[in-house]
C-alpha cells in the first residue's frame, strides 16, 4: 500500500509538471503572410508616390505655387504639372493612345485648385489602368515613345513611379527653400 501511494503520488505530480511544462511551450508560430500579387505591390507604390504628390500640391499655400528655387527651374506648380503630366507617357501608350506633345503648360492650370485636381486625376487614371491589368497583364507590351522600342508595361510603370519620386524630391528642397516642412516630414498625429 505503501509503495502504491508513492508510485501513485509520483504519478500525478509527474502529471502535473507534464501539464505545467506544456502550457508554458510556445505556440507553434503562424506561417508567414505570403507576399502581395505583383499588381498589388505595382498599384500600392503608384499610389503611395501619389498620395505624397497629391499632400504636397493640397498643402503647399497657394501663394507659393510660382515659387522657383533659382529662375532657371520650374515653379513649384510647373513641378507638380510636370510629374503628373509625364505619366501620360505611361498611360496613354499602354491604352494605344498618343502620349501628349510636352508639359501641361501653367497658364492651362491657372489656379492651386486646377492643379490639384490635375495632379489626382493623372494618378487616379494610373490607378484605374494598373487595376485593370491586374497580374495577367503586367507582361503587356506597349511601345515607349522615347525609344521607339517595345516595353512591358510593369517595367515602364515602375519607371514613371521612379520618375514621379525624383520629382517629389526636388518639391522637398522647394519647401525647404520656401522654409516650410513638406507633409511627409511632419510628426504623425
Amino acid at each position: 500500500m505503501r509503495s502504491l501511494w508513492k508510485l501513485s503520488t509520483f504519478v500525478m505530480a509527474g502529471a502535473l509538471l507534464g501539464g505545467a511544462a506544456a502550457a508554458q511551450a510556445p505556440a507553434t508560430p503562424a506561417a508567414p503572410k505570403p507576399p502581395d500579387s505583383p499588381s498589388k505591390v505595382l498599384l500600392d507604390s503608384w499610389n503611395d508616390i501619389g498620395r505624397k504628390l497629391i499632400a504636397m500640391a493640397e498643402d503647399m499655400p497657394e501663394d507659393k505655387y510660382d515659387f522657383k528655387t533659382n529662375p532657371a527651374q520650374r515653379s513649384f506648380a510647373e513641378q507638380l504639372l510636370h510629374a503628373a503630366g509625364a505619366n501620360y507617357y505611361f498611360i496613354n501608350p499602354a491604352k494605344g493612345i498618343d502620349p501628349p506633345k510636352g508639359d501641361p503648360k501653367r497658364a492651362d492650370y491657372k489656379t492651386k485648385a486646377q492643379v490639384v485636381d490635375f495632379v489626382k486625376k493623372s494618378f487616379g487614371d494610373g490607378a484605374a489602368l494598373i487595376q485593370s491589368k491586374g497580374d495577367s497583364g503586367l507582361n503587356d507590351l506597349l511601345t515607349d515613345p522615347f525609344s521607339k522600342s517595345q516595353a512591358r508595361f510593369s517595367d515602364y510603370a515602375w519607371g514613371f513611379i521612379e520618375h514621379s519620386g525624383e520629382h517629389y524630391g526636388q518639391l522637398v528642397v522647394y519647401y525647404r527653400a520656401a522654409g516650410l516642412v513638406p507633409p511627409e516630414s511632419r510628426p504623425k498625429k
